[in-house]
């Protein structure tokens, strides 16, 4: 027996229509809980700010991975490959950094 999808309404608050941007992202978990911080960083600024941070369960986590993948492929058959301006860069401790602009602030 086939399981019927369930439709979700999703609504959005006024104030999130905008949205964050970040240009880094610090991922951390523990047995029970992934904690994704969206960071903005200015160039030649020593401090950096959270512009937001998700916490999910390791299988939303890993449900958010492939769906993120998933979008990434869509997102380059319709407009072409992404090409990251940094090598890619993997580091154990969670640390990802995302290109930053070049300039002075």
């Amino acid at each position: 027996m086939a399981k019927e999808k369930q439709q979700i309404q999703i609504e959005v608050p006024a104030e999130e229509m905008q949205g964050r941007y970040a240009n880094l992202a610090v991922i951390a978990h523990g047995p029970n809980d992934f904690f994704i911080d969206s960071i903005l960083m200015a160039p030649n600024t020593p401090k950096a700010r959270v512009q937001s941070r998700v916490i999910m369960t390791p299988e939303n986590a890993k449900q958010f991975a492939i769906a993120l993948q998933q979008n990434i492929l869509k997102y380059e058959q319709t407009y072409g490959e992404i090409h990251p301006r940094q090598p890619q860069q993997t580091v154990d401790d969670g640390y990802l950094p995302f290109p930053t602009p070049k300039g002075q602030a």
